[in-house]
């Protein structure tokens, strides 16, 4: 088995889909790591540390692509229709790719890796099921960016996050107000809680309800009954309708004009993520609030958001818009991302003979496969 780990090449992602230490494992497993020469540079990652790990080290993608069986990447491979490096085209027919996709939102990739013969699977369609948590590569990215979301807030936010009682008088605590109580949305109340801000979240699900105030956060109620129905089998939110958004706008308005700082996190996959901040909430927050939209990438939650820029308003309101905040921490990132993989991969390897054993009927195998033999195969992208 041998297995090639590419350097990232989409603007802005400093990640590496893999670690020394998972390199160590899978040598350990029998398999052969070829890395691409500073793959892992961005993350702090040397090739130096690869090479001591057990991987080997080469020139470019082309010669680590060339007798690879499995490629691991982080983002989706880049095609000749991007331009610049065509990272398809140099796969392998008959080889597996293992990489978060983005599937939903790009079928043309797909399309291609399945024309080129490849074997994909796309890591963020990753069943919401008890035995895949330690594969879930959505869930390790969010819990890290919910976490950076407030650290960048309260860098750019011009006051204390605590309340401090000094001789000189005392400092009101920051008053933060989290949309989305999913990993990455309760990590966001964890990190603002033990910085000692007031938090105030809202989300969907009122089974959230129990998981906000048990970090300490105060949970914003608007529709019990349709709230109680808004989450899927696969544990995501359902996206409401028109008048529960409208009650949930009304709800939550004044809570926002309230807020110092706002973190935005309501992501449906395959689609634009909702609009939960207007333009005129904005217009009338406080001077020297902060937001941070962790839905940027998706058009943002906040009507006026600017991907990947940070804004600041005419009233005085910074609005952060980074599409993709794992990569701000990219060391950790790349760790937990690349933990993800391996756990994922390690079933597929026949441990006596370190080749290829995929159980095509697991579970977790066919939700996460989008292309096999020269065909799209997952049901949510065919026809």
């Amino acid at each position: 088995m041998r297995i090639a780990v590419l350097k990232e090449r989409r603007p802005g992602e400093t990640r590496v889909a893999a670690s020394p230490d998972t390199v160590k494992k899978f040598v350990g497993l029998g398999c052969r790591v070829v890395v691409e020469r500073g793959a892992g540079n961005a993350a702090n990652f040397s090739d130096e540390d690869f090479t001591a790990a057990g991987a080997t080290v080469v020139i470019d993608a082309v010669t680590a692509c060339a007798d690879a069986n499995m490629v691991f990447k982080v983002l989706r491979p880049m095609s000749a229709a991007e331009g610049g490096f065509d990272e398809i085209s140099i796969l392998r027919p008959g080889s597996v790719l293992v990489a978060h996709l983005s599937a939903f939102a790009s079928k043309d990739t797909v399309q291609a890796l399945a024309a080129r013969g490849v074997t994909a699977f796309a890591l963020e369609l990753m069943p919401r099921i008890s035995r895949a948590q330690a594969m879930d590569v959505l869930s390790s990215q969010s819990n890290l960016a919910g976490y950076k979301a407030v650290i960048d807030a309260a860098a750019t936010f011009g006051r204390a996050m605590p309340m401090m009682m000094t001789a000189a008088g005392t400092i009101a605590p920051a008053r933060v107000l989290v949309f989305g109580a999913g990993v990455a949305g309760l990590q966001a109340i964890a990190t603002a809680k033990r910085m000692g801000a007031v938090v105030f979240a809202t989300d969907v699900r009122y089974a959230a309800k129990e998981q906000v105030e048990s970090l300490g956060g105060k949970f914003i109620v608007v529709d019990e009954e349709k709230m109680k129905a808004a989450e899927t089998s696969g544990g995501y939110a359902k996206e409401m309708d028109e008048d529960f958004k409208r009650k949930q706008a009304e709800a939550v308005r004044a809570e926002v004009l309230k807020a110092d700082i706002v973190v935005t996190t309501a992501l449906i996959p395959g689609r634009p993520a909702p609009r939960l901040v207007t333009a005129d909430m904005v217009a009338n927050m406080k001077v020297g609030s902060v937001i941070v939209d962790l839905a940027a990438e998706a058009g943002g939650n906040v009507e006026g958001v600017h991907r990947d820029e940070v804004i600041t308003t005419a009233n005085g309101v910074t609005i952060i818009g980074y599409s993709n905040m794992p990569a701000r921490l990219p060391r950790d990132a790349s760790a937990l991302f690349a933990k993800n993989i391996l756990n994922f991969v390690t079933p597929m390897i026949d441990k006596a003979s370190a080749t290829f054993n995929i159980n095509w009927d697991d579970e977790i195998v066919k939700g996460t496969l989008v292309a096999k033999d020269g065909q799209i195969v997952h049901p949510g992208l065919r026809g």
